[in-house]
């Protein structure tokens, strides 16, 4: 078993780094724009919702990002993942808004997954650690 909790170890340990240093990275650049130019994924209907300029927008996005990513490699692993799992989801549907993008789109859902994943494994890791705690008691 112990082998068995190693790789659970490891592929939790990759999907944090994984989730949360990728929305720090992209949150980061939502204020330089040297990945892309984040204002052209924003839907059109978005940009006639929201009442500030595109790049605003994409600033405020930008904290926003960065916030969870710290949130992941924090103690509070399991609810920062969560919240990245939702972002993702609400970037794909902003996605799907634009009438292009769908490829994108995609790709957000599947690392939304990623992101339950990680949710989940954290949450069975914590517990394996309370068990862990009471039996040495």
């Amino acid at each position: 078993m112990a082998a068995f909790d190693q790789r659970l170890n490891l592929s939790w340990w990759a999907l944090r780094i994984g989730l949360g240093v990728g929305p720090i990275v992209t949150g980061i650049d939502k204020y330089f724009n040297k990945l892309t130019d984040w204002t052209m994924y924003l839907s059109p209907l978005a940009t006639k919702v929201v009442p500030v300029s595109a790049a605003t927008f994409m600033h405020i996005v930008g904290v926003a990002e960065i916030i969870a990513g710290f949130a992941v490699l924090s103690r509070w692993t399991k609810l920062g993942s969560q919240i990245v799992a939702l972002w993702l989801l609400g970037i794909a549907v902003n996605l799907l808004t634009t009438g292009m993008f769908y490829d994108l789109a995609m790709r957000d859902v599947e690392i939304a997954i990623a992101a339950f994943v990680l949710s989940q494994l954290s949450a069975v890791r914590a517990q394996q650690s309370l068990t862990t705690a009471s039996q040495r008691q």
